[in-house]
């Protein structure tokens, strides 16, 4: 167990426990080769504050937003004395049916409002800025499905910490006191077989999720064999304390393309509990015992970043 020295630090995170918002876009990026785009990109970044406020103000009630991620490489290119000390790229986790890719992404930029022009004005500006010392990997405008569905129907992030504990479970505290207020993300994209999702009735489909579809009221373990997504995703150590993250994940699709999916992004004040998860979920526990949710659920990325605080990311210019 964490002491609450954390409640105590001054230093000012991100806006990681934002509300959920009606859009969001999550947008990663590599930097191009050199010392000299390097800087550049730290110098644009560390000032990220003031464009928002630049793009915000038009209408405070928009609530934009944007965390910035930086990845283990793109953190050494950035010449700082020491690392966050869970800071590692993505694992690759290779289940006995289905893996958990790794893909490049050397910044992520998770932008967050109440309206879809705030939040693209918000990117068009800052790659604007950031010119060709980036390439864009992946671009996914993510929006608010009903009562904050997936587009597989069920109710998403409903175990997500509330209160007091949102911080504790997502923001990096005294454990780690150069990287207080920090907190490690990994972000996966996932496209959904709708197809074959929708052959399945509707139980079956909650046996597989580990809730019930229309009020979503979470349904028992099984007691042996095959567990629901629910309980796979669901982290216990060895003294029987749950280590929760905090979920802001988003539908996407372009119904023209056949593309249905769901961003996971999961932030944590200790990344080893998201690297868990993924094992359980696409290994099995029992090994073999997968999450099924993946037979309709392919993750097609992966990486793993860190959040600095905001006064850490200001410190970043050169």
């Amino acid at each position: 167990m964490h002491d609450e020295a954390w409640d105590r630090t001054p230093i000012e995170p991100q806006s990681v426990d934002a509300p959920l918002s009606t859009s969001a876009i999550f947008l990663v990026v590599t930097i191009a080769d050199g010392a000299e785009a390097a800087d550049r990109v730290r110098d644009v970044i560390s000032d990220i504050g003031g464009l928002v406020r630049a793009v915000g103000f038009r209408d405070l009630g928009g609530h934009l937003s944007c965390n910035v991620g930086i990845g283990s490489a793109a953190w050494d290119r950035f010449g700082q004395p020491s690392r966050p000390a869970q800071l590692r790229p993505f694992f690759e986790v290779r289940g006995p049916v289905h893996t958990a890719v790794s893909t490049p992404g050397d910044l992520l930029f998770h932008i967050r409002s109440e309206r879809a022009d705030l939040g693209f004005e918000l990117e068009r500006l800052l790659l604007g800025k950031l010119g060709d010392d980036v390439t864009v990997v992946d671009e996914v405008q993510g929006f608010r499905f009903f009562d904050s569905r997936d587009l597989l129907g069920f109710v998403d992030g409903t175990e997500n910490p509330t209160g007091a504990s949102m911080a504790r479970s997502s923001i990096v505290g005294d454990e780690d006191p150069d990287y207080a207020g920090g907190s490690y993300v990994v972000v996966q994209k996932y496209l959904h077989d709708l197809d074959a999702w929708g052959r399945l009735t509707t139980e079956q489909q909650e046996h597989v999720i580990g809730r019930t579809k229309l009020d979503n009221v979470e349904l028992d373990d099984a007691p042996e064999g095959q567990q629901s997504h629910k309980s796979l995703a669901t982290i216990v150590d060895a003294n029987g304390v749950e280590h929760d993250i905090l979920r802001d994940n988003m539908p996407f699709g372009r119904p023209g393309q056949k593309e249905f999916g769901t961003y996971f992004i999961g932030y944590a004040r200790e990344l080893w509990v998201i690297e868990q998860m993924l094992r359980r979920m696409f290994l099995g526990d029992p090994f073999g015992d997968y999450d099924r949710i993946l037979d309709f659920s392919r993750a097609v990325t992966g990486t793993t970043f860190f959040v600095p605080s905001n006064d850490l990311l200001e410190s970043l210019a050169g």
